[in-house]
């Protein structure tokens, strides 16, 4: 630790403030209470529960783990355990922000424009269809079974 002529000495000759020099002391890490333990097991549980929001996963945690638990789907410790009953939304959401992250879709789309389909497809227009004559339909793509 600088002694107080050492660090008047430091500030004098570098022309840096005590405050500067007192908030670039060698500090110590702080040890986490969310383990690596708890990261894994919160990943299982998140992707059981169908990667559903922090929100709503913590009011039925408990419940979740317990029957988990009682039909051998989960192993969990009893400190893992523990902290996953006292966890909060914001907690989940830091620990799990790697993991949401690298799941992230971006830019995929079947859709693609193309002319030639368009010319022999009509368009609705405000003048009315005459959708009740036989082999009339409507239909709307939808690929979110391909992710």
């Amino acid at each position: 630790m600088l002694n107080q002529n050492k660090l008047l000495d430091y500030v004098h000759v570098a022309g840096q403030t005590i405050k500067y020099v007192r908030d670039h002391k060698k500090r110590r890490e702080k040890k986490r209470y969310y383990d690596h333990g708890v990261l894994i097991a919160l990943k299982e549980l998140w992707e059981g529960a169908d990667f559903i929001c922090s929100k709503r996963l913590v009011p039925y945690l408990e419940e979740y783990i317990t029957v988990l638990e009682k039909f051998k789907e989960i192993k969990l410790t009893h400190g893992v355990r523990e902290k996953l009953f006292t966890i909060s939304p914001a907690t989940i959401d830091r620990l799990l922000a790697p993991v949401r992250k690298r799941q992230q879709i971006k830019g995929r789309s079947t859709t693609r424009p193309g002319s030639l389909l368009k010319k022999n497809i009509p368009i609705r227009t405000y003048s009315e269809w005459d959708d009740r004559r036989p082999g009339f339909f409507e239909v709307d793509i939808d690929c979110s079974f391909l992710f």
